[in-house]
């Protein structure tokens, strides 16, 4: 029989249920992520770090954690990469919200900081963007130069 929670432990049990999915994940991000070996309930057996395909066959019971699965799907079918880092930025900024409501701030208190906070994020990222012309080859070249750095080399 399950138990209903109310108020913050309910808060806190869908932070938890976001954190873990979150940390399953994040051991597989980056260059030196590992591989996960999933195994479904008719005996198929996958291998993979790809965060979108760990998302997509994982059987999740819970709102909050199928939540998550939902984000990293819409980042897939939108951007169609970044599925395990959005994961990953929401469990940690979750994480984040634990402490705060230890510390006795209010949930809206919480998310109107998340919300200032992104909206400041948001006014930095657009006061430093650059208008490239997509028609200017060597505008295009600078630009991938300095997002690769030197290795990007000229035809």
């Amino acid at each position: 029989m399950k138990k209903r929670l109310r108020g913050h432990e309910a808060i806190k049990d869908n932070i938890n249920a976001a954190v873990s999915i979150s940390n399953t994940l994040k051991s597989s991000l980056g260059p030196r992520g590992m591989d996960k070996i999933l195994v479904s309930g008719d005996g198929e057996v996958v291998v993979t770090n790809d965060g979108a395909t760990i998302m997509e066959k994982m059987e999740l019971d819970h709102q909050c954690a199928k939540l998550l699965c939902q984000l990293s799907k819409s980042q897939d079918d939108e951007i169609g990469d970044g599925t395990t880092g959005v994961v990953v930025i929401a469990g940690s900024l979750l994480e984040k919200c634990l402490f705060l409501l230890d510390k006795g701030l209010h949930p809206l208190s919480i998310a109107k900081g998340y919300e200032k906070a992104a909206s400041s994020c948001m006014k930095t990222i657009e006061a430093s963007a650059d208008e490239v012309d997509i028609s200017d080859r060597s505008q295009l070249i600078d630009a991938a130069v300095t997002t690769l750095g030197s290795k990007v080399v000229n035809e």
